[in-house]
């Protein structure tokens, strides 16, 4: 009987306390200012030094560049297999230019696996969106095209 009154009170006392429950996805949570979520991608400042592949755990990305006219390395290709990427950060702390860093987008549900393989160009629409470059398209996820 007492074991029963001690759950009521805890009942009756969580109800004072403020909701942490969010509507999601009317709500969007507040992520701290670490959060590690999809890349985004700034293809002029790459530099090519392939640094974020090596340091890859996973090797999930993979990129290519070419010598311009101007003698320096201009990328090429730059694609990023989120099916296996564990969103580590070791990418974003070795670039030395900081064309790669950690946005707070999460939403990368899809029904279709290939749909996880990113290419530099959704990952440049992804950092004008987070930015506020370019327009939001109103839904809920940044899309799956590569």
């Amino acid at each position: 009987m007492f074991g029963f009154l001690k759950g009521l009170k805890v009942t009756f006392a969580q109800l004072t306390h403020k909701k942490v429950t969010l509507m999601y996805p009317d709500e969007m949570p507040d992520f701290g200012e670490r959060f590690r979520g999809v890349h985004k991608f700034s293809p002029e400042k790459c530099i090519v030094c392939n640094q974020c592949a090596r340091v890859c755990p996973t090797s999930c990305i993979s990129l290519s560049g070419t010598r311009g006219g101007d003698k320096k390395l201009h990328i090429d290709t730059y694609d990023i297999n989120f099916e296996i990427c564990i969103l580590c950060d070791l990418c974003t702390e070795v670039c030395p230019t900081e064309a790669i860093q950690m946005t707070d987008t999460f939403e990368l549900a899809t029904y279709n696996r290939v749909d996880l393989y990113k290419n530099m160009f959704w990952l440049d629409d992804n950092r004008k969106k987070t930015e506020g470059i370019l327009e939001h398209d109103g839904t809920s996820s940044f899309g799956g095209e590569k």
